[in-house]
């Protein structure tokens, strides 16, 4: 069942999941606007602990662990470690995201074009599917764009880090509020 929230478009935090993907130590140095994409992942890491959204990362083999920083945020989350670009080819990616049943998948990470956009596909239409374009990258800033617009032609909203932040906040004045004004500021 939807709330009136959703109904209008907008993201509610019961049903919704992050999902971080492929944020590594090998592939990290190599990304276009990567202190942007490491900025708006530690935001929405903290959010997601403040909100109480449960949050997957994954790690494509052979390129490393996921960033220090980002497991610091996340100690108790263990990465689901794949071979296959799209997550959802992986059955403990599968489980995961079974054993949370989100209505709405929230993605972060990169590449862009590759592993973001197999995953935003594959999550259609059995999810509402977000990516937050400020939070994806790629190595060839055309990649980058070439894969939101595909996400954004196929169904998939193509939002950003505050947008995000604040469409689940859904009003100011709030103690919850106040704890995320830092995270924008």
């Amino acid at each position: 069942m939807t709330s009136p929230h959703e109904r209008h478009g907008l993201i509610d935090r019961q049903g919704t999941c992050l999902v971080l993907i492929d944020i590594q130590e090998k592939l990290f140095p190599l990304m276009r606007e990567r202190d942007r994409l490491l900025e708006n992942t530690l935001r929405l890491a903290r959010f997601s602990e403040i909100m109480k959204i449960p949050v997957v990362l994954t790690e494509q083999k052979k390129l490393g662990g996921t960033l220090q920083q980002i497991r610091e945020l996340l100690p108790e989350e263990h990465p689901v470690e794949k071979t296959a670009f799209n997550a959802f080819r992986c059955e403990t990616f599968r489980d995961r995201i079974g054993s949370l049943s989100p209505r709405t998948i929230v993605l972060a990470g990169i590449e862009a074009h590759i592993c973001v956009t197999q995953t935003a596909l594959h999550a259609l239409p059995a999810h509402r599917v977000h990516v937050i374009s400020d939070a994806v990258a790629a190595r060839l800033p055309g990649n980058r764009r070439v894969g939101l617009d595909r996400m954004a032609g196929a169904g998939v909203t193509v939002s950003s880090t505050e947008m995000f932040l604040f469409e689940l906040l859904v009003e100011a004045g709030t103690d919850t509020f106040r704890k995320v004004l830092p995270l924008v500021k």
